[in-house]
């Protein structure tokens, strides 16, 4: 026999990102809240593995110190944010050229320490108190980076790169709105028609951007290619400390008691009941589906369901790491499947344990037949060493692994489908954790304003007994 209905003020569909901040958001404002997850864990596609005292991320994708929710969504006070070395290395003609760098990112960032592999010890609020000083603070023009001696970067001459350095620091301080305001393209077409050299825009543009973006085609909407380079030009590229599940797992941990319930199927929902596989009905006032854009489609049909782009991650390790320090390497040539790769034990030791090395790369797009024989040769390239000791420890392919943004993109698809019945996630506005996190805070904005006033909140019923995260 089913249990009888139980209540709550608003039911959240998914406990990824997106939903967990949404119910931080909710009950803050004093609204009970009840997160419903079919896994049996929280994050969704942030997940990480564990591996021989290894954490390997499923995905990985880059976060920004300079990401406005991660210093605006509740819950996260206590998240550490391990930086990457200011800029990035580019591999080209077999050689390593760093660029990129700007005074807003070569800061010291939470956590960094100058030298090599040292770590300075921090706390983890102080890290959300770095990254408010890294967004707020003024942005002078960047000199020029010095060419490497011996060799020519792949940016051009050093008029190339001292224009580069002077658009870089226009876009960190440009107003959001302004870069919104700009002509719609495909990012491909749009770096064509912006004035800079085809080599800075071959050797250090579509590298990046493809890393930001998962993109290796450069479909995405120039609009949501520029906000990238607004964050990586302002802020510092990161990870979090301990795996991207720390994130999620942060915010349930810091929800109130028994309001995250795992291992529940959602079946049905409308704009007061959501119908679940194991516990029957739940009543409610208002249904939040914080799902990824498939499933959220399968309960609501009609709902757009976008392309995705395909992401493979290859984890190595070897007790002889390279000697690139924090830095993320990009491939500027392409001459291989790897569009990024770091000695990522050495931006977040955490993750690898004592005396053991965890080079982590990740693959764009359909991957090779033989992936992890491909990405080995295109690591000894980048690296310049031998990879053929290096011990393989996870291939992750996620075949949905970020929705495409291509042009024309919504950046601001709507939250509210009707009263009572809501929608967030990634997928309805950039396809990054910040975009998760800026949906989810939209869409409390508005249940809260159809719900009306914190106080006139009734006092939920008891959940059902369900595994809590």
């Amino acid at each position: 026999m089913l249990e009888p209905a139980y209540q709550a003020d608003v039911v959240i569909v998914g406990a990824g990102v997106a939903g967990l901040s949404a119910a931080h958001r909710l009950t803050s404002a004093g609204v009970t809240t009840a997160v419903l997850e079919a896994a049996h864990g929280v994050g969704g596609r942030m997940s990480t593995e564990k591996v021989d005292g290894f954490r390997l991320d499923r995905i990985g994708q880059l976060l920004s110190t300079a990401y406005p929710e991660l210093r605006l969504t509740p819950g996260l006070d206590g998240l550490g944010l391990r930086p990457f070395a200011p800029g990035v290395l580019l591999h080209s003609d077999g050689r390593r050229h760093r660029a990129g760098a700007t005074p807003a990112n070569t800061r010291s960032a939470p956590g960094s320490a100058t030298g090599g592999a040292a770590r300075s010890t921090r706390s983890a609020r102080g890290a959300l108190h770095a990254v408010r000083a890294l967004a707020s603070a003024p942005r002078p023009a960047p000199r020029p980076t010095a060419l490497p001696r011996g060799g020519t970067a792949p940016l051009g001459t050093a008029v190339d790169q001292a224009r580069l350095g002077a658009a870089l620091a226009r876009i960190a301080s440009a107003p959001v709105e302004r870069l919104l305001a700009r002509p719609e393209l495909p990012a491909a077409r749009a770096l064509a028609a912006r004035g800079l050299p085809a080599r800075t825009i071959d050797g250090f543009l579509r590298p990046l951007l493809a890393a930001l973006l998962c993109d290796p085609e450069l479909t995405t909407s120039s609009r949501c290619a520029d906000l990238a380079l607004r964050s990586f030009a302002g802020g510092r590229l990161c990870v979090p400390e301990g795996g991207a599940e720390v994130l999620p797992e942060l915010l349930a941990r810091s929800l109130p008691p028994g309001t995250v319930h795992t291992g529940v199927r959602v079946t049905s929902v409308s704009t007061n009941t959501v119908t679940t596989a194991e516990h029957g009905e739940f009543r409610c006032r208002a249904v939040l589906l914080a799902t990824d854009a498939r499933a959220a489609a399968e309960l609501l049909p009609g709902l757009r369901v976008p392309d995705f782009h395909q992401v493979t991650v290859v984890h190595h390790t070897t007790d002889e790491p390279p000697g690139t320090g924090t830095a993320l390497l990009l491939d500027a040539d392409r001459g291989g499947p790897v569009a990024h790769t770091a000695v990522l034990s050495h931006v977040d030791p955490s993750r690898a344990p004592a005396g053991r090395a965890l080079i982590t790369s990740t693959v764009l797009g359909p991957p090779p037949p033989d992936v992890d024989t491909a990405v080995r040769m295109h690591l000894a390239r980048l690296y310049g060493t031998s990879t053929t000791r290096w011990e393989t420890l996870a291939v992750h392919h996620t075949p949905e692994a970020v929705p495409t943004m291509r042009a024309p993109h919504d950046l601001r698809r709507p939250v509210r489908l009707l009263a009572g019945l809501y929608v967030c996630g990634d997928h309805r506005d950039t396809s990054t954790v910040q975009g998760a996190l800026h949906s989810a805070h939209r869409a409390t904005t508005a249940i809260l304003t159809d719900l009306g006033a914190a106080g006139s909140m009734h006092r939920a019923d008891p959940l059902p007994a369900t595994r809590a995260a």
